[in-house]
């Protein structure tokens, strides 16, 4: 392949602070991405263990159920993997030890594409989702070249280029998917996440239908999300 070819099949990496957070955001894309004949893995760097009002569940027994519905989820879109990190939910920062783990998992999977938090968003409250995605940007970076974090490179591992990055939330998107075939199966693998979203699954259809078609009806699209996209020399 010539150098910054597009693959006919991509690997696509989506890093996430939370089990449920790519699904609820791009599930319709992903699901698109993998109709187009891609491979998609997913890495979580939470798995959640504090997103609950059920005083009565341990952070363990939530991280056993949080993980469980995000394989769910992420087997009704076809992902081909998950990965967890298992931060504690709420503490991330983007330091240089996240950066590390994230770049091992990059240069183990070696994605075309990833997918992650716009970090730059204005007014992006939660302190997880700014971190992952500073973390997972810096981490793309960091994969390309050998002399950063060079004990990485063994047993088959060697540095690999990021070609293009995904923003979800963007606070400026400029590429709209279009989900209208694939909507159906992201709210399917959003039901996955009961622990999140109970049983309001009618309700959450609706709103999510609503949010999807406001994203594409300006664009001529019946169902859509939006992305930043990043292209990476």
């Amino acid at each position: 392949m010539e150098p910054g070819a597009v693959p006919d099949r991509k690997v696509i990496l989506g890093v996430q602070a939370h089990p449920d957070d790519i699904d609820f955001s791009s599930g319709g894309t992903i699901a698109a991405f993998v109709k187009q004949g891609h491979e998609v893995h997913y890495l979580s760097v939470t798995s959640g263990n504090k997103g609950t009002h059920d005083r009565s569940i341990t952070p363990e027994k939530l991280t056993e159920i949080r993980e469980a519905e995000e394989r769910e989820a992420s087997r009704r879109l076809g992902v081909t993997a998950c990965y967890f990190l298992r931060w504690n939910d709420g503490e991330l920062e983007p330091n240089l030890t996240l950066r590390a783990q994230i770049c091992r998992v990059i240069r183990q999977v070696r994605p075309h594409t990833l997918l992650t938090f716009d970090p730059w968003r204005p007014y992006q409250l939660h302190p997880d989702h700014r971190a992952v995605g500073i973390a997972t940007l810096d981490a793309a970076i960091a994969a390309r070249d050998h002399l950063f974090f060079p004990e990485q490179l063994r047993d088959g591992i060697d540095i690999a280029r990021v070609h293009e990055i995904y923003l979800f939330g963007a606070a400026e998107p400029d590429t709209w998917v279009d989900i209208s075939d694939t909507i159906a199966m992201k709210i399917q693998a959003a039901s996955a996440h009961v622990s999140q979203i109970g049983d309001d699954l009618t309700g959450r259809e609706e709103r999510t239908r609503a949010r999807s078609r406001a994203i594409g009806e300006p664009r001529g699209l019946a169902y859509a999300e939006a992305f930043k996209v990043l292209h990476l020399n």
